[in-house]
């Protein structure tokens, strides 16, 4: 049987949740049947194809402990659904030249929506992972009306800029805080916490033409991390978000651990140490960097944090790599003990030059206080840095409709 693109359908009708995500085999005793098997063989082959370019279909076989004709007629309805290409054929080996294969990075698209407190930003990606556009709004507190003008700007840019094909468009993730309107942060409005009763399938069903797809920031962050960047090199890490607030995200042998209450990864509401008074996101994150930056007369109006600063907010950046630093040792101290991670992994809203200091200087300092401790991994930006919860939160189609996950072979 051959597919077309549109045959591709997301394991969930509409709206796709967090804990519909989360579905692991084990624990649900739900058995499978042969389409959603062969659902799960299919993005299985994609997704090594997408790992590894120029595989051959024997080497597909290989990596699979598929049969040869499996891979024969899986590649033939990718190849129909102009998921993958065909990269010309392998020389030098005896016999005919096998032919090699690629993602096609035009095969579909997904686009990431991320809201926070100091900003909203959209984000176009395409099958190979790579950014095709970035629309970003420095907006404070921005209201549900204020998302729903931003994203529709911000739609329309996409489209006219012509980078992605509109009817190859698998849906729209969308990654926020948790407790988005209940958090204390400094210059919250009144009227913020209307956010806690939003419903965002509603409210951007008028602007949005696709599914959606919604996880909270940092987890989106570290899913994206896992599918597309360092995931590649390391099945375990920790994910360290620092936004407005500071999140965390936990994926163990290559699955998202969200905890029971899906909770887990709350690294920012950790007690300071010294000061239980007040919680580590308090000196680690982007509104303590403001609120140290206004304390010394700079305005932070329209600042756009990914940028680099200026020579005036130096100093004051110092400071904060410095007092952050300090702040996230015992935090880290403990992740290692507990959750024995392969990389701890440093994401945010921040140039890559000051998340790579912040990374070096904390890792010099938790090797200093904590010398014997049984195992500590290695603190490193990574890979999708850059407005890693939009990006991440662009990948949430692709896992919901393309990538293998163990929620494909669960019988609803």
């Amino acid at each position: 049987m051959r597919l077309n693109f549109s045959d591709f359908e997301p394991a969930v009708q509409g709206g796709v949740t967090a804990d519909e995500r989360a579905v692991r085999l084990g624990p649900s005793l739900s058995g499978t049947n042969l389409e959603r098997a062969g659902d799960y063989n299919q993005r299985v082959v994609l997704q090594v194809i997408r790992r590894n370019p120029d595989i051959t279909r024997s080497e597909i076989a290989a990596m699979t402990n598929l049969t040869s004709p499996t891979i024969a007629n899986i590649t033939a309805r990718l190849f129909d659904a102009e998921l993958i290409v065909d990269a010309g054929r392998r020389t030098g080996a005896r016999g005919q030249p096998a032919v090699r294969l690629r993602i096609n990075p035009d095969g579909c698209f997904a686009i990431g929506l991320n809201i926070d407190r100091d900003h909203v930003t959209l984000v176009s990606l395409d099958l190979a992972g790579t950014v095709r556009s970035r629309f970003t709004r420095q907006i404070a507190f921005a209201m549900p009306e204020d998302v729903v003008g931003i994203v529709r700007t911000g739609l329309a840019e996409i489209e006219q800029s012509g980078v992605i094909r509109a009817d190859r468009v698998l849906g729209v993730g969308v990654a926020l805080p948790d407790d988005l309107g209940r958090v204390v942060l400094p210059h919250r409005p009144e009227g913020y916490e209307r956010w806690g009763e939003v419903d965002l399938q509603a409210l951007l069903a008028d602007v949005v033409p696709w599914s959606i797809h919604i996880d909270n920031d940092a987890a989106a962050a570290a899913i994206g991390e896992a599918q597309f960047g360092s995931g590649l090199d390391h099945a375990s890490v920790f994910y360290i978000l620092i936004s407005a607030g500071l999140g965390g995200g936990i994926v163990i042998d290559g699955t998202y651990y969200r905890g029971a209450d899906a909770r887990s990864g709350e690294i920012g509401f950790l007690p300071l140490a010294g000061d239980p008074s007040r919680v580590l996101q308090d000196v680690v994150s982007l509104s303590a960097l403001a609120e140290r930056l206004e304390t010394a007369g700079l305005s932070i109006v329209g600042l756009d944090p990914t940028h680099m600063f200026s020579e005036a907010h130096a100093p004051h950046l110092e400071t904060w790599i410095e007092e952050a630093s300090t702040a996230l040792v015992p935090a880290l101290t403990a992740i290692n003990c507990l959750i024995n991670p392969a990389a701890i992994l440093l994401g945010g809203r921040l140039p890559d030059a000051i998340l790579d200091r912040l990374a070096a200087e904390t890792l010099r300092k938790l090797t200093a206080a904590a010398p014997n401790i049984p195992a500590s991994a290695p603190i490193r930006r990574a890979t999708l840095s850059r407005d890693a919860p939009a990006v991440g939160a662009a990948i949430l189609p692709f896992l919901d409709r393309m990538l293998p996950s163990d929620a494909i072979l669960i019988k609803s």
